[in-house]
């Protein structure tokens, strides 16, 4: 039930925009995060850690990865907010972090992204979108 209601409130959210968000496209615009990121099932940490109930989850805290003590020390916590500030710059939001990404700059395409990963619970079940 968490997840249709934070999915409720992304869909309200829409990044500051008239857009609603858009979980299948958020599906499309994690393409980009798959080099380095699963989801889902069965999702394993590899470059960068399993992205399974990511939204409302501790930053530094997915079980067998292995962080940088700037990501472990940052006291964030992974709300849209915070997500969305995350994913348009990593490392001026975790000045240190060991991800390479440079980042989405399109509001449009990090409220769908955002609305994708809060499918997700911890176990990788995915709710309906």
């Amino acid at each position: 039930m968490r997840h249709a209601t934070v999915l409720g409130a992304l869909l309200l959210l829409a990044a500051g925009t008239a857009h609603a968000a858009d979980p299948v496209a958020g599906e499309r615009a994690f393409a980009v995060c798959r080099s380095c990121h699963a989801i889902g099932p069965g999702a394993q940490n590899g470059i960068g850690p399993a992205q399974n109930g990511l939204v409302g989850r501790k930053a530094g805290t997915y079980p067998g990865y292995a962080y940088s003590a700037a990501n472990r020390a940052s006291g964030l916590t992974w709300d849209e907010a915070t997500l969305r500030d995350y994913i348009r710059d990593p490392k001026g939001v975790v000045p240190g972090t060991k991800m390479m990404f440079a980042g989405l700059k399109d509001d449009r395409r990090i409220a769908d992204l955002i609305a994708f990963l809060a499918l997700f619970d911890a176990q990788g079940n995915r709710a309906a979108p």
